[in-house]
Protein backbone atom coordinates (compact mmCIF):
# COMPACT_ATOMS: atom_id res chain seq x y z
CA UNK A 1 0.00 0.00 0.00
CA UNK A 2 0.83 3.53 -0.59
CA UNK A 3 1.95 5.85 1.95
CA UNK A 4 -0.72 8.84 2.90
CA UNK A 5 0.19 12.47 2.47
CA UNK A 6 0.47 14.08 5.40
CA UNK A 7 -1.45 16.97 6.35
CA UNK A 8 0.54 19.95 7.57
CA UNK A 9 -0.69 22.48 10.18
CA UNK A 10 -2.45 25.18 9.87
CA UNK A 11 -4.89 22.37 7.87
CA UNK A 12 -8.30 22.81 9.50
CA UNK A 13 -9.09 18.67 9.77
CA UNK A 14 -5.76 18.41 12.60
CA UNK A 15 -8.29 20.54 14.93
CA UNK A 16 -11.53 18.40 14.15
CA UNK A 17 -12.66 15.57 16.56
CA UNK A 18 -12.73 11.98 14.79
CA UNK A 19 -15.57 9.55 14.49
CA UNK A 20 -15.02 6.38 16.31
CA UNK A 21 -15.29 3.57 13.85
CA UNK A 22 -18.11 1.75 14.47
CA UNK A 23 -17.27 -1.44 11.75
CA UNK A 24 -14.22 -2.49 10.84
CA UNK A 25 -14.97 -3.52 7.05
CA UNK A 26 -12.47 -4.25 3.97
CA UNK A 27 -12.13 0.15 3.94
CA UNK A 28 -10.85 0.33 7.36
CA UNK A 29 -8.68 -2.44 7.01
CA UNK A 30 -7.36 -1.20 3.69
CA UNK A 31 -7.38 2.32 5.08
CA UNK A 32 -5.00 0.79 8.07
CA UNK A 33 -2.43 -0.85 5.21
CA UNK A 34 -1.91 2.97 4.21
CA UNK A 35 -1.66 4.90 7.25
CA UNK A 36 1.08 1.75 8.56
CA UNK A 37 2.96 2.75 5.35
CA UNK A 38 3.05 6.53 6.12
CA UNK A 39 4.30 5.91 9.19
CA UNK A 40 7.11 3.72 8.19
CA UNK A 41 7.78 6.41 5.46
CA UNK A 42 8.15 8.79 8.19
CA UNK A 43 10.95 9.65 10.76
CA UNK A 44 7.89 9.74 13.08
CA UNK A 45 7.07 7.19 15.95
CA UNK A 46 3.27 7.66 15.67
CA UNK A 47 0.79 8.43 13.11
CA UNK A 48 -3.29 9.35 13.41
CA UNK A 49 -5.53 9.02 10.81
CA UNK A 50 -6.57 12.66 10.96
CA UNK A 51 -2.98 13.85 9.79
CA UNK A 52 -3.45 12.13 6.61
CA UNK A 53 -7.06 13.75 5.97
CA UNK A 54 -9.77 11.04 7.66
CA UNK A 55 -11.65 11.72 10.72
CA UNK A 56 -11.41 8.01 11.69
CA UNK A 57 -10.10 7.09 15.87
CA UNK A 58 -7.19 5.11 14.22
CA UNK A 59 -3.72 5.44 15.33
CA UNK A 60 -0.74 3.47 14.19
CA UNK A 61 2.32 3.71 16.85
CA UNK A 62 6.19 2.07 17.47
CA UNK A 63 8.86 3.52 18.73
CA UNK A 64 11.46 0.54 17.59
CA UNK A 65 13.55 3.14 15.41
CA UNK A 66 14.14 5.00 18.90
CA UNK A 67 13.87 3.00 21.73
CA UNK A 68 13.13 -0.56 22.43
CA UNK A 69 9.37 -1.21 22.25
CA UNK A 70 6.56 -3.64 21.51
CA UNK A 71 6.82 -2.90 17.44
CA UNK A 72 3.87 -1.78 15.53
CA UNK A 73 0.52 -1.22 17.42
CA UNK A 74 -2.78 -0.20 15.60
CA UNK A 75 -5.79 1.19 17.72
CA UNK A 76 -8.87 1.37 16.79
CA UNK A 77 -11.30 3.96 19.02
CA UNK A 78 -8.39 4.23 21.80
CA UNK A 79 -9.01 5.81 24.82
CA UNK A 80 -6.56 6.17 27.76
CA UNK A 81 -8.34 4.20 30.93
CA UNK A 82 -5.25 5.39 33.60
CA UNK A 83 -2.18 7.53 33.45
CA UNK A 84 0.58 8.02 36.69
CA UNK A 85 3.52 10.11 36.83
CA UNK A 86 4.12 13.36 34.96
CA UNK A 87 7.23 14.51 33.20
CA UNK A 88 8.05 16.93 30.64
CA UNK A 89 9.58 15.79 27.24
CA UNK A 90 10.24 17.52 24.23
CA UNK A 91 7.81 16.60 21.07
CA UNK A 92 7.37 17.07 17.80
CA UNK A 93 4.60 16.35 15.12
CA UNK A 94 4.95 15.32 11.35
CA UNK A 95 2.04 17.80 11.00
CA UNK A 96 4.21 20.50 12.38
CA UNK A 97 7.62 19.93 10.93
CA UNK A 98 10.91 21.61 11.93
CA UNK A 99 9.30 22.52 15.13
CA UNK A 100 9.68 20.76 19.30
CA UNK A 101 8.80 21.78 22.33
CA UNK A 102 8.80 20.89 26.01
CA UNK A 103 5.24 19.02 26.43
CA UNK A 104 4.32 17.85 30.03
CA UNK A 105 2.64 13.95 29.26
CA UNK A 106 1.75 10.87 31.93
CA UNK A 107 5.02 8.77 32.88
CA UNK A 108 2.87 5.60 31.94
CA UNK A 109 -0.34 5.01 30.91
CA UNK A 110 -2.81 2.08 30.00
CA UNK A 111 -4.28 2.17 26.89
CA UNK A 112 -7.38 0.66 25.28
CA UNK A 113 -8.90 -0.15 21.81
CA UNK A 114 -9.36 -2.73 19.40
CA UNK A 115 -7.03 -4.25 17.16
CA UNK A 116 -7.44 -4.37 13.36
CA UNK A 117 -9.06 -7.83 13.71
CA UNK A 118 -11.97 -6.17 16.23
CA UNK A 119 -10.21 -7.65 19.53
CA UNK A 120 -10.52 -5.20 22.66
CA UNK A 121 -6.73 -5.02 23.60
CA UNK A 122 -5.07 -3.13 26.92
CA UNK A 123 -1.68 -2.25 26.43
CA UNK A 124 0.08 -0.83 29.75
CA UNK A 125 2.61 1.19 28.51
CA UNK A 126 5.40 3.88 29.56
CA UNK A 127 8.48 5.95 28.62
CA UNK A 128 8.34 7.09 24.68
CA UNK A 129 5.74 4.38 23.58
CA UNK A 130 3.11 6.29 26.33
CA UNK A 131 4.50 9.87 25.46
CA UNK A 132 3.37 8.79 21.41
CA UNK A 133 0.06 7.05 22.56
CA UNK A 134 -1.32 10.27 24.20
CA UNK A 135 0.18 12.75 21.07
CA UNK A 136 -1.44 9.89 18.84
CA UNK A 137 -4.90 10.04 20.85
CA UNK A 138 -4.90 13.97 21.83
CA UNK A 139 -4.94 14.34 17.06
CA UNK A 140 -7.80 12.18 17.36
CA UNK A 141 -9.62 14.70 19.70
CA UNK A 142 -8.30 17.98 17.01
CA UNK A 143 -5.70 18.85 19.61
CA UNK A 144 -2.13 19.25 18.53
CA UNK A 145 0.82 19.79 20.51
CA UNK A 146 0.89 23.22 19.81
CA UNK A 147 -2.11 22.95 22.38
CA UNK A 148 -0.13 21.90 25.19
CA UNK A 149 2.55 24.63 25.50
CA UNK A 150 2.93 28.12 26.62
CA UNK A 151 0.77 30.82 25.32
CA UNK A 152 4.02 32.76 24.63
CA UNK A 153 5.52 29.87 22.61
CA UNK A 154 2.39 29.52 20.77
CA UNK A 155 2.07 32.30 19.97
CA UNK A 156 5.57 32.57 18.65
CA UNK A 157 5.40 29.80 16.57
CA UNK A 158 2.25 31.09 15.40
CA UNK A 159 4.05 34.11 13.90
CA UNK A 160 6.62 32.39 12.54
CA UNK A 161 3.78 29.89 10.36
CA UNK A 162 2.66 33.16 8.86
CA UNK A 163 6.26 34.55 8.04
CA UNK A 164 6.94 31.70 6.28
Amino acid sequence: MRPFEIKIYPDPVLKQVSEPVADIDSGVTDFIGGLVATLKSTPGVGVAAPQVGRLLRIIAVDVTPKEPGRGLVVLINPVIISSTGSKKVREGCLSVPEYTANIQRAEEVVVRGLDPNGKEVEIDSKGLEAIAFQHEIDHLDGILFLDRITNMKRDLFRRKMKSL
